[in-house]
């Protein structure tokens, strides 16, 4: 009789002491699991940390425009438009293009255009409804002297970075076009297709492999007169060549690109010397455009592993290219799509490819913006309603492919900084 009493008395404590132990194993299980998943996790560490987003690779987009990002936050964009004599039109038709209330923009109309025509372009942004009520377009007024194969379109694309960065850094990347280009999506496609990815990511075409552009740029000297006089002049040839720098590497690639704002602030305001030496070398290079930037974020090994090699443009150039591409027509429109570029240039005013790109790629009719989920009012997009809704149609899924397979590479450091 004494032993059951003391055999009951041994029960409860022993299957207490049973359930602690199992709870503190399969904690520790599942406490090893979580750490397993999350170093699975960070090695994708050019997509969002988290949950699996439409981002990777191996996912596949359904037929049909795709839902809204339940997960990651709706990016926003910083926008430079700039053109030249006769482009006011042209910049007027992109900047209604590209307009997202989400956005930012930067216009500007170089020095060689009359004043007639800054002062009308700056009256008609001011005058804007939309715009004034956004507080999104900002015009530069003191125009800039742009020579396209000189430093000074560099100079003017850092001016638009500086006054984005001052009027307000609530974006993630920046994006450089011309009154030629126009976008091959909707902003909303847009916003949707960058939404998954790692907003340090910087889309620069670039290469190590000069060519001939070292016999031809890398090596002569020349004297930009955009400098220091008020009328647009070709660039000065010195006489004299100068040897490949040893402390830095060239690089070389489009002057379209897509930069993230921590690599546009280091350029600005950056604790390292090397973008302002830099700038002091291109200041002397023909076609600096095309390899500042790229030289820049492929030297600092911060930024190197961040870089994506693409402009996000269709293009269609000469083999070799010259320095101006192609104007293109209805006839490469399949291309245009086929490419999955969110861009295109270049092209000539009120082409009509440009009307068949509203019809069939925007839903832009008439003059006014591109829709998107943000538009409301009795007439379409006359006001604004949530600019936090996006509706991405098939733009989305097409560009969507392309930053699948180019951020792919670029985790597996295909086409990165060599």
């Amino acid at each position: 009789m004494m032993l059951m009493i003391m055999e009951k008395k041994w029960i409860f404590p022993f299957v207490i002491t049973s359930i602690v132990c199992i709870f503190f194993l399969v904690s520790s299980f599942n406490m090893g699991l979580v750490s397993s998943v999350h170093n699975i996790n960070s090695i994708f560490s050019i997509f969002p940390m988290g949950q699996r987003k439409p981002g990777y690779v191996e996912s596949k987009i359904e037929s049909g425009s795709p839902l809204p990002p339940s997960g990651p936050p709706i990016p926003r964009f910083a926008y430079l438009i700039s053109g030249s004599k006769g482009d006011i039109e042209k910049l007027w038709r992109v900047l209604h293009a590209l307009y997202h209330p989400r956005n930012q923009y930067v216009v500007h109309l170089d020095l060689e255009s009359p004043a007639e025509e800054r002062l009308t372009l700056a009256s008609r942004t001011k005058n804007n409804t939309m715009f004034s009520k956004m507080g999104n377009v900002y015009m530069i007024t003191k125009a800039n002297m742009v020579t396209y194969r000189g430093p000074t379109m560099v100079a003017n694309t850092l001016h638009a970075c500086a006054i984005l960065l001052k009027r307000n850094k609530d974006w993630d990347w920046f994006i450089n076009l011309s009154a030629s280009d126009y976008p091959l999506v909707t902003q909303d496609d847009l916003l949707y297709a960058f939404s998954a990815l790692n907003r340090d990511l910087n889309f620069i075409e670039h290469t190590s492999e000069l060519g001939w552009k070292l016999d031809k740029r890398a090596m002569p000297l020349i004297i930009d007169p955009g400098l220091y006089l008020s009328t647009k002049t070709e660039v000065v040839w010195a006489s004299q060549k100068r040897k490949l720098p040893t402390a830095f590497k060239l690089f070389t690639g489009s002057a379209w690109t897509v930069l993230s704002r921590p690599f546009i602030e280091f350029i600005i305001m950056g604790w390292d010397n090397l973008p302002r030496t830099l700038l002091m070398y291109y200041t002397n290079f023909i076609s600096s455009p095309e390899g500042y930037f790229q030289t820049v974020v492929c030297n600092v090994p911060e930024f190197a592993k961040t870089v994506v090699n693409h402009d996000m443009h269709f293009i269609k150039w000469d083999n070799p290219p010259k320095q101006h591409p192609h104007i293109l027509s209805l006839n490469e429109l399949g291309k245009m799509i086929m490419s999955n570029a969110a861009f295109a240039r270049k092209f000539n005013q009120d082409d009509p490819v440009l009307d068949k790109i509203d019809a069939d790629l925007l839903g832009r009719v008439n003059v006014s913006f591109t829709p998107g989920a943000w538009c409301s009012g009795k007439l379409k997009c006359s006001e604004v309603g949530n600019i936090n809704k996006i509706k991405p149609g098939p733009g989305a899924q097409r560009l969507r492919h392309l930053l699948d397979r180019l951020a792919m590479k670029a985790y597996l450091g295909q086409d990165q900084c060599r």
